[in-house]
């Protein structure tokens, strides 16, 4: 059974497609065993509880320097023994000790097929709305391994979502999220629990 912790920074949409996954079978072998938020007020940390799962809240405000944070924050993953780390919106930049020892056991999800609008300062809405600009046709989500670059990890999966004519950047963000980034975290996680994607 696949250890999984769930970093997580606001209300945790991209959490709740795993969760409804695992309960439906669409994911096998896995389970969430803690959801940790920089965000005490995140709902992230209420879908957890429903869920009856461990809702941990360890925020960069609590501490006095951001090396203490990053090992509060090591800390606790390792305390769960975690097979894998799943980023759903988690905004903070992953310490370089945390990167290094679960090396390929971290996975993010993010709003674009990589290598467009991604990389620093593209995250949320801002990813739409650079794609709004841009003019795209089409747009989607990646999920890819989680290196020290912002972004630049292998590639497991991604899937394309259609740009429509008059999209605003939240009714664009409200289709990725749907057709593409609720898809294929969960089946990304399937595969690395068993066994169809390389792990460690």
């Amino acid at each position: 059974m696949l250890r999984i912790g769930v970093l997580v920074s606001g209300g945790g949409t991209n959490l709740q497609a795993v969760l409804d996954a695992i309960d439906q079978g669409a994911i096998t072998n896995a389970e969430v065993n803690v959801v940790i938020s920089n965000n005490k007020n995140a709902y992230a940390l209420k879908r957890a509880e429903v869920h009856g799962i461990d809702a941990v809240c360890i925020s960069s405000k609590d501490f006095d320097s951001r090396e203490e944070f990053y090992h509060a924050l090591l800390e606790k993953t390792d305390e769960y023994r975690l097979d894998l780390i799943v980023l759903a919106g988690f905004l903070v930049a992953i310490p370089e000790a945390m990167i290094k020892k679960y090396r390929n056991r971290i996975i993010n999800v993010h709003p674009s097929l990589i290598p467009a609008f991604c990389g620093v300062g593209y995250y949320g809405l801002k990813v739409h709305e650079a794609a709004l600009e841009r003019g795209v046709k089409i747009t989607g989500a990646t999920v890819h391994y989680v290196d020290e670059g912002t972004d630049t990890g292998p590639i497991i999966l991604q899937k394309a979502v259609e740009v429509h004519k008059g999209d605003t950047p939240k009714e664009l963000q409200q289709r990725v999220m749907e057709e593409a980034e609720w898809v294929i975290l969960p089946k990304a996680i399937h595969m690395i629990a068993n066994g169809q994607e390389e792990i460690g």
